[in-house]
């Protein structure tokens, strides 16, 4: 996220932001690392307000077994959700989803997580290719975990809530916010009454929790601008990969490496070839490449924007925009290079309101966001700059602190060679303060704790969220039938909260395509506003 940042200053970050934590924590201003015997990092679960459903798993079916099907199976605890049946039209993601993919560990398969047993039933005896056949054979089915191509998400699971199953959808919510407004409509039926949850995973991170603690305690100062992105280099020749399946001759294969123009494999083109139009796609091509399509996905919005302006949104307060504008484009991919209709390349700038613009309206957040495919030099991240501190959280795996530089206090050094505490003001605010300038701060008690609070991002890899979100999706099922539905517990995604992330994402799509500035209307939001939605009759389409 930082172009001219040693291997050194990044340590640096990540202990000045284990510090400030423990800091705030200890005076008094983060109370969610606090524990009874003293400052530790608490369990996601104790933090996000969820508890053991003792030995009763939810029963539920995946719905889509590609590679985000692929990753929720892999990071699901089968002591809160047990996976009883599957669903896929295509050969290649059932061989994935039961043996599991040795190129990503997430992606375990059934046979890592519940054994090979357990992995041979689920294949000759709970393996559908229709949904609604699945819905109609598997009896006991509480919930189902959709993670399809995303113009399928709203038609398949309002139809899954009215068949009385609860649903986690993975995110964007839908294909238009006309779908979402739909989604939402259904789930609060009386008549349906069913849990609809997105998966938007960075609200079960325990590492953007903290990092929100951090912004809302203030010590980064007047916050203006923020700059995300996710960049990726799509540049490079491609070639088949050894112990691959056979490719499917008389399609076009991929000229480029490029993660969403996948190989069509034969064992998906002799399965489908004749059967695929009555799944909605033109030919196996669109099926297996659906991102790159506008019909069938939401381009590098929907699907890589969202997480940032998500995370965005959660850093200002969940506000809603004010506006944005920006540009799209195919600057690299056509005829002969891994062709599509969706742009690779996009640059948007958005417009937030600050804390007090209510009453100024001069107090503006601008969200700088790109997502490009032709350099990986920075990869993805969020880079929050306050008049006090700057806060950089890289890959859902780290996050690092700076101070600004004071040029009316004695001492204090670079700020990328400081080290960072904090300290309370006469006002009894907290403050950050350099304390040295000698490299890495020593691990607090916090750092040297476990439990998956902030300080496991020095440890090793960290939980992005999924294995979270799923628990506490589960546990709201077990809660379900506790209370009215008025005093229910919900998930910290649910239908209204991903909508506001569609709308985002939607909007800055049609931002790109009217080449205009679009300011947010508010009824967009409101579920319940049916007519008040950004896109006009098939504009996103």
């Amino acid at each position: 996220m930082a172009l001219d940042m040693t291997a050194e200053q990044k340590e640096l970050g990540k202990a000045n932001f284990l510090e400030v934590t423990d800091g705030l924590t200890r005076r008094g201003f983060m109370k969610s690392m606090a524990a009874a015997a003293g400052v530790v990092p608490v369990a996601a679960a104790t933090y996000f307000g969820y508890e053991s459903i003792k030995g009763k798993p939810v029963k539920a079916a995946l719905i889509g077994c590609g590679d985000e099907g692929g990753v929720l199976l892999g990071e699901h605890n089968p002591d809160y959700i047990q996976f009883v049946a599957a669903c896929d039209i295509r050969p290649y993601n059932k061989t994935r989803i039961l043996n599991g993919d040795p190129k990503v560990p997430l992606r375990k398969g059934f046979a890592k997580v519940y054994g090979a047993d357990y992995a041979k039933n689920i294949g000759e005896k709970h393996f559908y290719t229709s949904w609604e056949e699945m819905l109609e054979k598997e009896k006991d089915l509480e919930a189902v975990v959709i993670a399809l191509p995303l113009h399928l998400h709203a038609p398949v699971a309002i139809a899954c809530m009215k068949a009385g199953k609860h649903v986690l959808c993975e995110k964007l919510m839908a294909r238009t916010i006309t779908q979402c407004k739909d989604m939402i409509r259904t789930a609060e039926d009386p008549k349906v009454d069913r849990i609809l949850t997105i998966g938007h995973q960075r609200h079960y991170s325990m590492l953007y929790a903290h990092a929100v603690e951090v912004m809302n305690s203030g010590v980064l100062g007047d916050v203006k601008h923020i700059r995300a992105l996710w960049h990726r280099n799509f540049t490079w020749p491609w070639s088949p990969e050894a112990g691959a399946p056979e490719l499917a001759a008389g399609v076009q294969q991929p000229q480029i490496r490029d993660g969403w123009y996948q190989p069509v494999f034969k064992m998906d083109y002799d399965a489908l070839k004749d059967s695929v139009k009555k799944y909605g796609y033109d030919d196996v091509e669109q099926l297996i490449r659906w991102r790159l399509n506008r019909a069938t996905g939401g381009g590098l919005m929907a699907e890589l924007g969202s997480h940032q302006l998500d995370a965005c949104s959660i850093f200002l307060g969940k506000v809603h925009p004010i506006a944005v504008t920006g540009y799209g484009g195919r600057l690299f991919f056509g005829p002969g290079k891994n062709d599509r209709d969706i742009d690779d390349h996009i640059f948007l700038t958005f417009e937030f309101p600050g804390k007090n613009y209510a009453n100024d309206k001069n107090d503006v957040v601008v969200v700088s966001y790109s997502s490009i495919s032709t350099n990986g030099f920075e990869a993805y991240g969020e880079c929050v700059m306050g008049s006090r501190g700057t806060l950089v959280v890289e890959a859902e795996q780290s996050a690092m602190l700076y101070m600004e530089r004071n040029p009316t206090a004695k001492g204090g050094g670079a700020p990328r060679s400081t080290n960072v505490s904090v300290t309370t003001q006469a006002s009894n605010k907290p403050a950050l303060e350099s304390s040295s300038t000698w490299g890495p701060a020593a691990p607090t008690a916090a750092a040297g704790s476990s439990g998956g609070g902030a300080a496991t991002a020095a440890a090793g890899p960290i939980s992005r969220g999924y294995k979270e979100e799923m628990e506490d999706f589960a546990y709201c099922i077990r809660r379900w039938n506790d209370g009215m539905s008025s005093d229910r517990r919900i998930t910290r995604c649910p239908g209204k909260v991903a909508m506001a992330d569609a709308i985002i994402a939607f909007t800055a799509n049609l931002a790109m395509k009217r080449k205009q500035r679009i300011e947010f209307q508010e009824g967009w939001f409101d579920p319940k506003n049916f007519d008040s939605v950004p896109e006009k009759d098939g504009e996103l389409a």
